[in-house]
């Protein structure tokens, strides 16, 4: 009788745990650099709190991270999307995908901001954010929301 091969465990998307914070920090700035600091998104992470972590772990190791950050848009509270790591090695069809819909289902009703690609996010509900400012230079083309209503007004740290 012949074996099929086995197949590899899928992988599962889990929340980040508080041990979890150097290997997503490292994988982070493996897949960004250092170029990501000067980046308006950056600055406005840097002065939010985590509202939510989610990490792709193989073999127990983090391969795949993304966070979500509290802000409020025109002092309404909403989400903040970003960054999403994959590492090199573990870049395969689905698993970006995989954690920023992790983020869509742990937020629910709330209303999530980012700064990205619409054909790429587009798929997950996201839609242009014209009128929503963040404080800095952004492409405002790249601004998205997926939420109730529009996204108009100030960005900030919540």
């Amino acid at each position: 009788m012949f074996d099929a091969p086995a197949r590899p465990a899928p992988l599962r998307i889990e929340i980040e745990a508080p041990g979890d914070a150097a290997a997503v920090e490292a994988l982070v700035l493996a897949a960004f650099g250092p170029g990501r600091f000067a980046k308006t998104a950056e600055r406005l992470r840097e002065r939010a709190r985590i509202a939510a972590g989610f990490v792709a772990r193989e073999n127990g190791q983090v391969i795949g991270s993304v966070r979500l950050w509290a802000i409020t848009i025109d002092g309404q509270p909403a989400l903040f999307l970003g960054p999403i790591a994959v590492s090199a090695a573990s870049r395969r069809a689905g698993l970006g995908a995989d954690l920023v819909q992790a983020c869509v289902d742990h937020a629910g009703d709330a209303g999530i901001l980012l700064v990205g690609d619409l054909p790429w996010f587009g798929r997950f509900g996201f839609r242009p954010a014209p009128d929503a400012r963040l404080n800095g230079p952004v492409d405002q083309r790249r601004v998205l929301w997926r939420g109730d209503g529009e996204a108009a007004g100030a960005v900030r740290p919540a």
